[in-house]
């Protein structure tokens, strides 16, 4: 059987609903009043160098004092944004530096956390967009098939020695696809798959327990 839902007198629906509202309101005051200290303190800090540029006749006007509110205001800002990137970008670092030293000095732990960064640096955004295509090529003897991806289809100096038209292929080892062969094969010899090139590294990394499927879109009969 179901339990029975629980009800609350209205008094404790009002007291949770109240402390439920101290919570969300408390953060927001609390930055607001350090907002308002610090720009409390920069504007006494430097109001004698602002009271010092301005002329003598105008200095007492009401409009001024809004002038230099709006400015000790956007001072602030501009400081605590200074403190938001010097604390990303360089306090930042210096931990993740720490950390980085402290798992290089665990034996064991450095083996695997040496491989993984590798293979992240290998196949961050940036080098995918090495791989144009996966391939198929017979490798590393003939009737043996393994998987490879493209990396240029430039003319060069192989094709003149070659009489033909060769494409150059990587091929990864498994499961550590940070090392690897370099092919330079002829066209005739490679082919091409329609495998996405992250599905390729997938199925490299996980040894072959990851099998993308095909075709992604079932043919109609």
């Amino acid at each position: 059987m179901d339990e029975p839902t629980k009800t609350y007198p209205f008094y404790v629906t009002l007291r949770n609903a109240f402390f439920s509202g101290v919570i969300l309101v408390a953060p927001l005051w609390l930055t607001l009043l350090v907002f308002a200290k610090i720009t409390d303190l920069v504007g006494g800090t430097f109001r004698p160098v602002f009271q010092w540029v301005v002329p003598n006749s105008l200095r007492n006007r009401p409009s001024l004092e809004m002038v230099w509110d709006i400015l000790a205001t956007l001072i602030v800002i501009a400081l605590v944004t200074l403190l938001g990137l010097v604390s990303r970008y360089v306090f930042g670092k210096f931990f993740f530096s720490i950390g980085d030293r402290f798992i290089q000095s665990i034996p064991g732990v450095n083996t695997v956390y040496n491989t993984v960064k590798q293979i992240v640096n290998t196949f961050s955004s940036q080098g995918r967009h090495m791989f144009s295509k996966v391939v198929l090529v017979e490798f590393p003897r003939k009737g043996c098939w393994t998987i490879g991806f493209l990396t240029s289809t430039a003319q060069g100096e192989a094709q003149s020695r070659t009489n033909e038209e060769v494409w150059t292929v990587f091929v990864p080892t498994t499961p550590n696809p940070t090392s690897g062969f370099l092919l330079m094969l002829p066209r005739s010899s490679i082919v091409e798959l329609d495998m996405a090139v992250g599905d390729g590294m997938k199925m490299i990394i996980s040894g072959g327990a990851f099998v993308p499927p095909w075709p992604s879109v079932e043919a109609p009969r």
